[in-house]
């Protein structure tokens, strides 16, 4: 760890005390890319009636706005908070290089934010999960994936 990332983490750290203050969940992070903050963000769950709106979401999708990509390969996240599953997931899918993280999953439980049960969902065979996952229609869906095979000009992502 440098110096810069004690920096960029006490902004992401801000974020989040700033959010309590206006009524927002307590998270913040930021996205670098070559040394430069791209984008700042904080919890707007209850603000934005948006369960999806987490910090490291609402600054991976300001940070694809901002570079005009869905790639974000050379960026850094750093977030107040380890992230959670659904945040994990979008760090992945946006090619995000490295994550820091202050608080882990286990201060964030302390608190009222117990991501465990999703762990242990992802672990249960779709038909015994508290929210059944029932696969119907495959074979009509399966029509778009052979156009999506098929496809010379596809944007690859």
């Amino acid at each position: 760890m440098e110096e810069k990332d004690k920096i960029f983490m006490s902004t992401a750290i801000e974020l989040s005390i700033s959010s309590v203050k206006n009524n927002g969940g307590p998270f913040g992070a930021i996205i670098v890319k070559n040394g430069k903050i791209i984008s700042k963000a904080s919890n707007s769950v209850t603000l934005d009636n948006d369960p999806t709106a987490h910090a490291e979401i609402n600054a991976i999708r300001s940070a694809c706005s901002k570079l005009k990509s869905f790639d974000l390969s050379g960026c850094t996240i750093y977030t107040s908070c380890e992230p959670c599953p659904m945040c994990l997931g979008a760090i992945y899918w946006a090619n995000i290089d490295k994550i820091f993280y202050a608080n882990d999953r286990t201060d964030a439980k302390n608190i009222g934010f117990d991501d465990s049960f999703i762990y242990d969902e992802l672990e249960k065979p779709n038909k015994n999960r508290s929210i059944p996952a029932i696969q119907i229609m495959q074979h009509e869906a399966m029509k778009a994936f052979e156009d999506w095979k098929q496809k010379k000009d596809k944007t690859e992502y």
